[in-house]
């Protein structure tokens, strides 16, 4: 008993528990705030883990094709926002079923990217580290949020933009007013299908920075599996969080504390059945999703499409 203990003390108070966990957790608020933004417009958008992949796999080929990371940035988003344009044209435009069209896409994008990286295998590598000054030096958190490589303070200008973009500007009110209550918002005026189009090309844009991060801030390199499956922990952040930025960002910090638990307990030598260690993070978020889902309120019109007339 008393080992255990000492094994949770000595992860916590581990420094690279807190740089992991602070990788994991933005890679995460990348995907999540774009997802929070199309499930506030109502899409449920099951794509995101395709976005992620699609962003990652074509900012390596930028970066291949250049030897710029911006360049790479900026190929990324476009990968993620061409993922985000086939699932906003077939949900709300053609109005196909979007949990369908969001699998398909998964799927089809594992598989380009796995074909496609074995026929060229771009080379990457990670960007270099930026430590912000006197910020850096705060114990345990000072490295993890002010000690890293420079594309993880993108997410610093993302998260508030985000918030602003929402909650703002009269497109944010018009997004969530769609997402609430489209009849009443078609009836005002606002072209329903349109607005939510562009949430999905939002959640695109932030899934594709997501991918770049991961590849040049995180991981360094590109192979198919480089995603993971995190896209539907962001999909789950979004949902614990009860659809609020700020709720949305908490789920991501916990969900990375089990990803980062994980590589923890690795990385200090202590054995721990490694099945059950892979599965922890997903375990974590099914146990969040049981709790927490059933006590916030989703916006009323979400995963519901909008076809002019019906109710």
């Amino acid at each position: 008993m008393f080992g255990f203990f000492d094994a949770i003390i000595d992860i916590v108070s581990s420094e690279s528990t807190y740089i992991n966990g602070a990788l994991f957790a933005a890679f995460l608020a990348f995907a999540a705030s774009g997802e929070f933004v199309a499930e506030r417009a109502g899409t449920l958008n099951i794509s995101v883990e395709g976005m992620l992949l699609g962003g990652a796999f074509t900012s390596a080929i930028g970066y291949h094709l250049t030897d710029s990371m911006l360049i790479a940035l900026v190929t990324g988003v476009a990968g993620g926002m061409i993922v985000a344009g086939v699932q906003a044209e077939m949900s709300h435009r053609l109005t196909a079923d979007q949990f369908v069209v969001g699998l398909t896409l998964n799927i089809l994008v594992f598989g380009l990217a796995g074909f496609l990286d074995n026929e060229i295998e771009p080379e990457t590598q990670l960007a270099s580290r930026w430590d912000i000054p006197l910020l850096h030096d705060i114990p345990l958190l000072g490295t993890a949020l002010f000690g890293q490589r420079w594309p993880f303070y993108f997410l610093f200008l993302l998260l508030p933009a985000t918030w602003w973009i929402v909650f703002r500007t009269r497109w944010g009110l018009e997004l969530r007013s769609v997402g609430e209550n489209p009849q009443s918002a078609d009836v005002s005026g606002i072209d329903v299908n349109k607005r939510r189009r562009q949430s999905i090309y939002y959640a695109g844009f932030t899934s594709g920075m997501g991918g770049w991060f991961l590849i040049f801030g995180q991981v360094g390199l590109f192979e198919d599996s480089v995603v993971g499956g995190r896209g539907f922990i962001a999909i789950a952040a979004v949902i614990f969080g009860g659809w609020t930025l700020r709720g949305t960002v908490a789920g991501c910090v916990i969900f990375a504390g089990a990803l980062s638990f994980r590589l923890s307990v690795q990385g200090l030598g202590y054995q721990v059945n490694s099945e059950l260690l892979q599965s922890l993070p997903f375990i974590v978020t099914l146990g969040g999703m049981a709790i927490f889902a059933h006590r916030v309120r989703a916006p009323a019109a979400l995963a519901q499409p909008f076809v002019r007339g019906l109710k």
